[in-house]
């Protein structure tokens, strides 16, 4: 895979970026990873290595207590601040971005989509809420996004399984036997390739749609 890294400064601190460049591409789509892991998501690698064939390019959001190190991650209010600052170098090749995430960056994507212009949003493992908390829904923000939305969620998410979420305005894909991270157990009836094909198969299709993209 083709890429290139971008170090930017933030209030919070640096951040990193690491671009996948599509094709020909007509969109970036941007995605940070959640609170418990990095960009090495098997998700978010699938989608990087897959989405530049197609004519998109993938910019994977390293947040700066991630670059920093550290192994937790801050107030949601300093995740929000660090993404505001570094949506400047995600715009400048000058194409619409797509904001997004996994987790704690899908709730990021969602919170600032409107204020930044982002043209969609593509939710990951959204954190409906804490495993074993349905009464503590964060239901809000991703009805708040403002703009085009794509969940795409694992059958059997702690944070909140499909059925569990409510009707809006957006769309939802289930990838079966999935759990938070999309990992699937070796007896369900779909290999964890076949787990990773709908992610990628579902997104492409739906940024094809996306008008406003």
């Amino acid at each position: 895979m083709t890429k290139n890294v971008t170090l930017v400064d933030t209030p919070p601190g640096q951040a990193r970026i690491t671009w996948f460049p599509g094709k020909h591409a007509r969109c970036t789509l941007a995605l940070s990873h959640g609170a418990g892991g990095g960009i090495e998501a098997r998700d978010l690698r699938a989608l990087a290595a897959e989405l530049p064939t197609q004519g998109v390019t993938v910019a994977l959001v390293e947040q700066p207590w991630r670059v920093a190190g550290k192994k937790v991650a801050p107030a949601p209010k300093t995740l929000d601040a660090g993404w505001r600052a570094l949506w400047p170098a995600l715009t400048e090749p000058g194409l619409p971005v797509i904001a997004g995430g996994r987790s704690a960056g899908a709730r990021v994507a969602c919170r600032t989509a409107g204020e930044l212009g982002a043209c969609a949003v593509l939710a990951l493992s959204f954190p409906l809420h804490p495993p074993g908390k349905p009464e503590k829904s964060r239901a809000d923000e991703l009805l708040g996004s403002g703009v085009p939305t794509l969940v795409v969620q694992g059958g059997n998410d702690p944070f909140g399984k499909p059925a569990e979420f409510p009707e809006g305005g957006y769309d939802l894909v289930e990838v079966p036997y999935g759990d938070h991270g999309f990992a699937v157990p070796k007896r369900a009836e779909i290999s964890q390739d076949e787990a990773l094909a709908v992610i990628t198969r579902e997104v492409a299709a739906w940024i094809k749609g996306v008008r406003e993209c």
